[in-house]
């Protein structure tokens, strides 16, 4: 059994910045790649950026140069740092973990930028 918690999400104004981590735990084995997607109220959820095992790293267009993924492999901990932050970044952030065998997904925090 794998648990993702997701902490750090919550309302800030334009302009501003987040911090999200992504703690991982249980029975957790050839982790290829541990990221972020988002979902927006009435649309499909979406890649923010995945960061693989094997080092490369795939930012969305639309969060290149404003968000940073990071990683500690010891901890299974994955953060996001979201600066500069527009409203059109409001969104529940879901912290994502794929194994060799399957995908886990947290639960997900939401974040609201107003404008």
């Amino acid at each position: 059994q794998v648990r993702l918690v997701e902490s750090g999400g919550g309302l800030v104004q334009a302009g501003g910045s987040l911090r999200l981590s992504c703690a991982a735990s249980g029975s957790i084995s050839s982790i290829n790649a541990m990221g972020w997607y988002r979902q927006a109220p009435g649309k499909q959820r979406e890649l923010v950026v995945v960061s693989t095992s094997v080092g490369s790293t795939n930012y969305a267009d639309s969060v290149k140069g404003r968000f940073t993924i990071s990683r500690d492999n010891a901890k299974n901990t994955v953060y996001l740092q979201m600066n500069s932050l527009k409203p059109e970044d409001t969104a529940v952030y879901y912290c994502y973990l794929g194994t060799r065998w399957n995908n886990y997904w947290g639960q997900g925090t939401q974040v609201t930028v107003s404008s």
